[in-house]
């Protein structure tokens, strides 16, 4: 156990795991117990307590106690960006990874992540990944996440592909992903201080990136458990957030050079399905939004031209997109109105429906 400026000394290991801890009590022990059960065993362990208020630091100085290569460091909340860039600035392995205090990794996660970038002399690792949604205590739906294995031959290969990888929700969070620490500093890339801080991670990282290598496997479950008060919180914010979202987007491929067509279609369809999470915040049960508002909001949003112009491009992968997407190319804001509430709704008290439907949009 350690203070903020704490540490344990020793040989340097291949591998530095990350772990921010806040409020995770019911699922650390499993997520620790996953990183000490990995075949490969050549790591550090660096859990980070952001001030946990329950007992997450407790149990994590427990297994410190009776295992040398983890270190837990007692931090003041300052989010999981701060705690992150914490532990990254205090790792030495020559490779990173990030874990969450309520997922958890299968056992050979590690050996074979490591035994590709090793082969490949990869500065970046990208798996497959599970999102376990569940709908009561030990009942879930597992979705996979994950694409044919490829290792691309230079950066211009990787960036012609990426779309296919943004398509698979695979280049979006740092948690299935092995990364050349010396990369990292090379470039000087840390997590910005902002909600929803994993995604502009990621695009520093592949912005210049040479070497990428990508396994079908899947190894990191997510986990999808959260309270029916959550998923029906209010987020000031969204909306704007997901603007400056697909702006990033668009401005990663300008600095790529890359016009691809199909690339183009996949952050315009990007764009507007998100545009229903932008939606189901501003009609949520807990919106602090006037309903005169909430509408003001949602015909802007509809008459905005970023939204007309991706609703030409985007081409809808489903049926059941192509007649969520009706009410936006009617710009009818009842209809949207009506959308927004069914979707909130279903969320909350048909879970694993929702899951199946997300998945299959």
């Amino acid at each position: 156990m350690h203070d903020e400026d704490g540490g344990k000394t020793m040989s340097s290991p291949t591998i530095s795991i990350i772990m921010p801890v806040y409020g995770v009590e019911n699922f650390i022990a499993r997520a620790i117990e996953s990183v000490q059960a990995q075949t490969c065993q050549d790591f550090e362990f660096l859990i980070v307590d952001d001030g946990s208020k329950d007992a997450s630091g407790t149990i994590a100085d427990r297994y410190a106690m009776t295992d040398s290569r983890i270190t837990v460091f007692h931090n003041q909340n300052g989010g999981a960006p701060a705690a992150r860039n914490f532990a990254l600035d205090r790792a030495v392995g020559k490779y990173v990874y990030f874990m969450d205090g309520d997922d958890w990794a299968e056992p050979t996660m590690l050996a074979d992540m490591l035994t590709i970038a090793e082969d490949n002399q990869a500065q970046l690792v990208v798996a497959g990944f599970y999102i376990d949604t569940y709908y009561s205590q030990s009942r879930f739906h597992s979705e996979i996440k994950s694409v044919p294995t490829r290792y691309y031959a230079g950066p211009q290969d990787f960036r012609m592909n990426a779309h296919q990888l943004f398509d698979a929700n695979l280049l979006y969070t740092p948690w299935n992903k092995l990364f050349l620490r010396s990369y990292l500093e090379d470039h000087s890339i840390r997590f910005t201080p902002t909600f929803w801080d994993d995604f502009p991670f990621v695009l520093d990282v592949i912005r210049d990136i040479d070497t990428v290598c990508v396994t079908e496997k899947s190894y990191y479950h997510f986990i999808r458990a959260r309270a029916e008060s959550e998923t029906a919180k209010y987020r000031p914010g969204v909306t704007e957030k997901r603007i400056e979202e697909d702006r990033w987007m668009q401005d990663l491929y300008r600095h790529w050079e890359i016009e691809n067509t199909d690339a183009q279609e996949m952050i315009a369809r990007r764009y507007i399905e998100r545009l229903f999470g932008c939606f189901e915040n501003i009609l949520s049960p807990q919106s602090v939004l006037k309903k005169t508002e909430q509408r003001k909001e949602i015909a802007e949003l509809l008459q905005a031209q970023r939204t007309i112009e991706c609703l030409r491009i985007a081409r809808p992968q489903s049926t059941y997109s192509r007649i969520m997407w009706l009410p936006l190319r009617w710009k009818s804001v009842p209809l949207i109105v009506c959308e927004g509430k069914l979707i909130s709704f279903v969320k909350r008290h048909f879970t694993k429906l929702f899951a199946v439907l997300k998945a299959n949009r």
